[in-house]
């Protein structure tokens, strides 16, 4: 298949890579990588991941990872809450180093199937649900010459009557009042926060901003619980909350400010039972300990200021 016949094509891109895949993965979609193996490599590596965060690191639905020492084997895996599961091993290494490359991987219901310069590898059945994955990594030594996405390539089968042993992550839409996204955004988390709970928001800064914020309140009085205020101008990621209607101590201090006017961003945060952690872009940025005790009642996320919406989650 040409550069040319790829859809949503990334061309050359520069690696280690970290790329939303923008609707998700759905059954009959193939994922098409042209590259080359540099005459050095000793391993690299495909993720497809549900998010793109380092630290916490994003659970990883499949890794698929070539390895050339000895006679080389492709390792698959999942990660999930930064434990790597069972290894499942393919001796047969399609990958020649100083070569070029085509790998496929066809999206089924059930599993991921996997071929390599036209001749099926290997076939990794899910242990992650598939709507949670949202991202792809490449990473280690590879040149990448093209990424691209085929839809509906074909008819998706039945799920297999096979019980597959997977653990099941929960991933609910947060219910909004507002449509497509507009901002500013309430939505609503079903039966409120607990420990264990993550948030993902995608979207986009405005070109000329001021600022925008992110709240999680109560929707029974004006308690914020985490105010996260990023304020363009000054540069500063103002952390806070407002109870018994009156605001808190701030807190201010990062070692960088992680939004860029005009840019796409991706926010984590996760609730611990001390403390939200917040994550962009992949990057841990801080922790917040929690102000208000009953999180259960923390039951609405609000969005406002100069900035596009492009995809809301709780998990």
């Amino acid at each position: 298949m040409s550069v040319t016949e790829l859809v949503r094509p990334v061309l050359n891109p520069v690696i280690p890579y970290a790329g939303t895949i923008f609707g998700g993965l759905q059954p009959g979609e193939m994922v098409i990588i042209k590259g080359s193996v540099p005459k050095d490599s000793e391993r690299f590596q495909i993720d497809f991941q549900c998010g793109s965060s380092v630290k916490p690191r994003a659970d990883v639905s499949f890794h698929f990872n070539p390895r050339f020492k000895r006679s080389g084997c492709v390792v698959c895996n999942t990660l999930q809450q930064e434990c790597w599961g069972r290894e499942e091993i393919t001796y047969e290494m399609p990958f020649k180093k100083g070569e070029p490359f085509e790998t496929i991987i066809l999206v089924l219901r059930d599993s991921f199937k996997v071929a390599v310069n036209g001749k099926h590898l290997l076939q990794y059945k899910h242990r992650v649900d598939l709507e949670r994955v949202d991202t792809l990594g490449i990473s280690g030594q590879v040149q990448i010459q093209a990424i691209g996405f085929v839809p509906n390539t074909t008819s998706t089968p039945p799920a297999s009557t096979v019980m597959i042993k997977e653990t099941k992550v929960n991933v609910r839409p947060i219910l909004s009042s507002t449509p497509d996204l507009t901002v500013p955004y309430k939505g609503r988390l079903p039966n409120g926060l607990s420990p264990g709970q993550n948030i993902t928001v995608r979207g986009e800064v405005s070109a000329y901003p001021h600022s925008f914020a992110v709240n999680l309140s109560s929707s029974d009085s004006s308690d914020i619980a985490l105010h996260l205020n990023s304020r363009m101008k000054s540069n500063t990621f103002v952390r806070n909350s407002y109870l018994k209607d009156s605001w808190g101590p701030e807190e201010t201090l990062l070692p960088e400010f992680p939004f860029i006017a005009g840019q796409y961003f991706e926010m984590l945060i996760c609730c611990d039972p001390n403390h939200f952690k917040v994550a962009v872009n992949g990057v841990h940025l801080l922790n917040y300990k929690h102000r208000v005790k009953d999180l259960a009642k923390v039951n609405q996320l609000e969005i406002v200021g100069d900035v596009k919406l492009l995809d809301v989650k709780i998990w």
